[in-house]
């Protein structure tokens, strides 16, 4: 069955856990390898000019975000949500909620969030964390006076960081930025600041859910194979990077919700063609890969809590080198990362 927007998508009998039923008598599960759609949204701080990574022309209007979403009205919602960010202005300083709060409230669930920095002007920065530690009540006073904004924790940045946001994580993002990020599928904000653009703030909602304190530093991103880094884990989510030779061939095995987005190169992807900017959708499919005549670099999500040691194999039988040209880079030792879990107001402020 052909998917609406490129791709396909398919059934098979599967048992009740999910996985296929050779008896053919359950309930069958969707096999799905489409291009994402994406969504333009208009933001204050967005910028108008969004080359390399889109062909959306801006017409006047700043963009803040790209978001990526399944092909076609009636396709499911997605656990996850990737989107781009394209920042001209200081954000918000803001916080999450994790799943129990976001519940409490009526809301599905909460929101952790990974960001992979793809350029930044030079001295661009993120806000991690706190200065000090703050009891709740000072935290209050803190929001209600103005004085959070000088209490965050700003760290510079640069092309291929990684940043982790958990749910509670005191944050914002600097201007000259653009940033991929994958979070768990929620828009539950509460604002704590916004740099006099007069919005509301969030104030009992951002003190209950927010963990006042120095962000944790995150675990260094590893590498799991010559061409798979580990960026992120989480209990939401995987993140990845692939770093794939010139127009060598590979399986990937997707089990479970799959994002893959092209930042580098290009690639064939099943019967599509995949360039910088887009994304591809896989559900419970496997598809094979053939990395263009620059390779490819992406960044792959997932839901799953560790690694899947069965996501990516080469085909080919070639033998990878050593190392890529492209390294793993972590922040400097004061770029702090946290490292704890995590509907209402909006999406990103």
């Amino acid at each position: 069955m052909t998917a609406p927007g490129g791709g396909y998508q398919a059934t098979r009998p599967s048992s009740a856990s999910g996985r296929p039923d050779p008896s053919g008598v359950n309930q069958e599960v969707l096999m799905t390898l489409e291009h994402a759609s994406t969504l333009a949204v208009r933001k204050p701080w967005g910028s108008t000019d969004l080359a390399p990574w889109s062909e959306i022309a801006a017409s006047g209007a700043a963009i803040g975000e790209l978001w990526f979403q399944r092909s076609g009205a009636r396709a499911p919602e997605t656990a996850l949500l990737l989107k781009l960010l394209f920042t001209t202005e200081t954000l918000s300083i803001q916080v999450h909620p994790d799943d129990a709060f976001a519940r409490s409230i009526g809301l599905p669930n909460g929101k952790t969030e990974a960001w992979y920095i793809l350029s930044a002007d030079p001295g661009a920065e993120v806000a991690i964390g706190l200065k000090r530690q703050l009891t709740a009540p000072e935290l209050r006073g803190a929001i209600a006076d103005g004085s959070i904004s000088e209490l965050v924790q700003w760290h510079r940045v640069q092309k291929d960081d990684v940043v982790f946001v958990p749910a509670g994580t005191i944050h914002a993002i600097g201007p000259g930025l653009v940033i991929a990020e994958i979070q768990q599928s929620s828009d539950a904000t509460f604002r704590l600041f916004d740099y006099g653009r007069q919005r509301e703030l969030h104030i009992d909602n951002a003190v209950a859910v927010a963990d006042a304190r120095s962000a944790r530093r995150q675990e260094a991103a590893k590498r799991l194979t010559n061409a798979r880094a580990l960026l992120a884990v989480s209990p939401y989510f995987v993140l990845e990077r692939f770093e794939l030779p010139p127009q060598s061939n590979w399986d990937l095995r997707a089990e479970h919700e799959t994002w893959l987005l092209v930042i580098e190169g290009d690639a064939r992807i099943g019967l599509m063609n995949a360039f910088v900017g887009e994304a591809i959708f896989l559900d419970d499919e496997h598809a094979r890969i053939r990395a263009g005549r620059q390779g490819l670099k992406a960044l792959v999500a997932y839901l799953a809590t560790e690694p899947s040691h069965n996501l990516l194999h080469q085909r080919d039988g070639q033998d990878l080198p050593a190392s890529l040209p492209h390294t793993v880079r972590q922040p400097d030792p004061q770029t702090a990362m946290a490292g704890s879990r995590s509907r209402s107001t909006e999406a990103r402020p």
